[in-house]
């Protein structure tokens, strides 16, 4: 079997379980999160309980309480919550290195920023994502993980570095990506290296009758905190590269924080608005932030404001060497099996119906990928001014 094809079949499988299991995890982490900040006095009188909560769902009533540590004895049976978490990580790093390592020299690496052999684009993307689980952690883990206000600062601070750095090395669709496995990384590693390790202590020093480490709680409640705000901003990088004005900005890096704040102020008013406080100026100001790159990010012009309108033969010659390798139902370029997002250009009634999304890949310069056919400017401005007449067909 082609290897091509089967590399597309991967790619669906892994999406489908990175989507099915990322549902699952978000979900849970929302839940309790939003139970954490609507929990009520309890009213038994028990000191170990910090809050309890009343709700009605499915045709059922249910009354949850939150113990401080823990409670004075073990359940017989007791429910964790990690699977979900290990399973979207796994889905979405296998679906990385099928992708963007797999296709290195396709995705990661762009000439226009710099010419590398793909073994280096991977060595740095492998070493960014290391390194960024590593340094979060050790000032979490410094004093400076005792003020949420500070650690929020660095991390805000470190992770503009880490886009500027990303965007500055790898092409926008790889760079965005790769912001987006790093800080994927880093919320699954929260999961697998401190909440779960710092459970199963509480959990072992109760089974020996021992007080649990007040500090295990701690840490985990604030690492579940940071999760839920990195939460939106990883959702935006996954669906980014269908919108190729956002990582092929010139300011690119700039549009992922913005974007990436924005989904950091809805997740503020929602979390605000359980504890009964409706700050409706989040959704305000998030809003005003995409506004604010939808009016500086517009293109004042395009190339094909600068060319005559060329004859539909010439478009064809274009089309024909510098997209059809892709954009074909048998597709010459190596890694493709099939044409992307089933567009082909093969016929003249291909091209005038696809001649819209043509526009918008050929203006952003998504495509050809890091310009491997060689595309000019002089082209690229010529295909769009015969989109801008309408198309026309001659």
């Amino acid at each position: 079997m082609d290897a091509a094809y089967l590399s597309e079949w991967a790619n669906l499988l892994l999406r489908w379980l990175h989507l099915i299991t990322g549902i699952a995890w978000i979900g849970t982490s929302f839940y309790f999160i939003g139970l954490d900040n609507q929990l009520d006095p309890a009213k038994d009188g028990n000191p170990r309980v910090a809050g309890e909560q009343w709700s009605v769902h499915g045709g059922g009533f249910y009354h949850k309480q939150k113990y401080l540590v823990a409670p004075e004895r073990l359940p017989e049976k007791l429910h964790w919550f990690k699977w979900e978490a290990y399973w979207t990580w796994i889905s979405g790093f296998s679906l990385f290195v099928l992708i963007y390592w797999g296709q290195a020299g396709t995705y990661l690496v762009d000439p226009g920023v710099i010419d590398m052999p793909a073994w280096a684009a991977v060595l740095i993307s492998a070493a960014l994502l290391a390194g960024g689980w590593v340094g979060y952690d050790l000032v979490c883990r410094s004093k400076l993980g005792d003020d949420e206000v500070k650690l929020g600062a660095i991390g805000a601070a470190a992770l503009a570095v880490v886009a500027f750095i990303s965007c500055h090395v790898f092409g926008g669709r790889g760079a965005f990506l790769q912001v987006g496995a790093m800080t994927g990384t880093i919320m699954a590693a929260n999961v697998a290296m401190v909440i779960i390790p710092g459970q199963k202590r509480m959990v072992a020093a109760m089974q020996k009758g021992e007080p649990p480490d007040a500090q295990d709680g701690r840490w985990a409640k604030q690492r579940s905190v940071h999760n839920t705000y990195l939460t939106l901003p990883v959702i935006f990088i996954m669906i980014s590269p269908h919108y190729p004005m956002t990582y092929q900005s010139r300011w690119n890096w700039v549009v992922l924080l913005a974007i990436g704040l924005s989904g950091a102020l809805v997740r503020q008013y929602f979390v605000l608005r359980q504890k009964g406080k409706n700050a409706v100026w989040l959704p305000a100001a998030a809003t005003a932030v995409v506004a604010l790159l939808i009016w500086t990010g517009a293109p004042k012009a395009t190339h094909g404001d600068l060319a005559d309108v060329p004859a539909f033969a010439e478009v064809q010659t274009i089309v024909a060497t510098r997209c059809v390798a892709c954009h074909a139902a048998r597709p010459t370029m190596d890694g493709f099996a099939a044409p992307p997002k089933g567009v082909m250009f093969e016929t003249p009634s291909q091209i005038r119906r696809w001649a819209a999304a043509l526009r918008q890949q050929v203006q952003t310069e998504a495509m050809p990928p890091g310009n491997m056919t060689d595309i000019t400017e002089e082209e690229r401005a010529k295909l769009l001014a015969w989109v801008a007449a309408g198309a026309p067909a001659d």
